[in-house]
């Protein structure tokens, strides 16, 4: 069993709780489906609820942290440590919303543009994702390590796919040819916290994705990194949580995966 640090054991107990509120609500949401209101808006307002038990929470655990958060936005830290939680209270927001029992609360602990800590709980299955750094990946206390495949024609990746109004369809269209005329597939559940977890517990080889928020990545891309992963932007460049995109994978396809976007891009100018 992992020995969890005091710091872990906080963001579960945060996690778990707001997590409660969620599966409640979750419950009610197909009932919604056919109502005058709809579901939009319940869904809005189950996810500040969650955002505010994770907050009051944490502050109280660490009243001198500061927040970024994605729904409320930014609290700057108090004191001499310059650490802010980076909160998704809901990842997976229009899963939630159409009953789709696919979605997780991300938490993750920065020190400066630093993840030092994160969690990535999913409340439906009851996973939760934890890593600190320099301490390993866990997924229920077992230590995770990222696939060992080593040939892209066995490999699976998860992306994200443009939504109306959003995105580069025609930059994405390229990127997912590349991916699949060389990989065992392709996936798109619509949760990127989830996704990286995934690449750390070597269900997936890869994921790569543009348009991110660091309240999207943040404690996700942790997980791979203390798995064992590789974690860059899309071009290659060293990975910022205000950079916008991301590609994970294993160590011996991460090269490969991006030959293949280095590819798309030049294909779609």
């Amino acid at each position: 069993m992992a020995r969890r640090s005091a710091l872990i054991n906080v963001m579960i107990r945060s996690a778990d709780r707001a997590a409660r509120r969620l599966k409640r609500d979750f419950g009610e949401v197909t009932n919604l489906q056919v109502s005058r209101k709809g579901p939009a808006d319940f869904v809005s307002t189950a996810d500040l609820k969650a955002e505010q038990i994770l907050r009051e929470e944490l502050q109280r655990a660490r009243p001198d942290y500061g927040f970024l958060m994605e729904e409320s936005g930014s609290v700057a830290p108090r004191g001499e440590e310059a650490r802010r939680w980076i909160v998704d209270p809901l990842d997976g927001t229009t899963n939630f919303l159409h009953g789709l029992p696919h979605f997780a609360i991300s938490i993750a602990l920065a020190e400066g543009e630093e993840v030092v800590a994160g969690v990535v709980y999913d409340p439906i299955k009851d996973e939760m994702f934890f890593a600190e750094k320099g301490a390993g990946a866990f997924l229920n206390d077992r230590r995770l390590r990222v696939s060992g495949r080593r040939e892209l024609a066995e490999a699976l990746f998860a992306t994200g796919i443009p939504f109306k109004g959003a995105g580069e369809p025609d930059r994405f269209q390229a990127e997912l040819v590349g991916f699949m005329r060389e990989t065992a597939g392709v996936r798109r559940w619509g949760t990127a916290s989830l996704d990286l977890a995934y690449v750390a517990a070597g269900r997936y080889e890869g994921f790569w994705e543009r348009g991110l928020a660091p309240w999207d990545v943040a404690a996700g891309q942790l997980l791979v990194r203390e798995a064992g992963g590789y974690v860059t932007a899309i071009d290659g460049s060293a990975f910022k949580l205000e950079g916008r995109s991301l590609l994970a994978a294993n160590d011996s396809l991460h090269k490969h995966a991006l030959s293949l976007l280095a590819g798309a891009e030049s294909i779609a100018g």
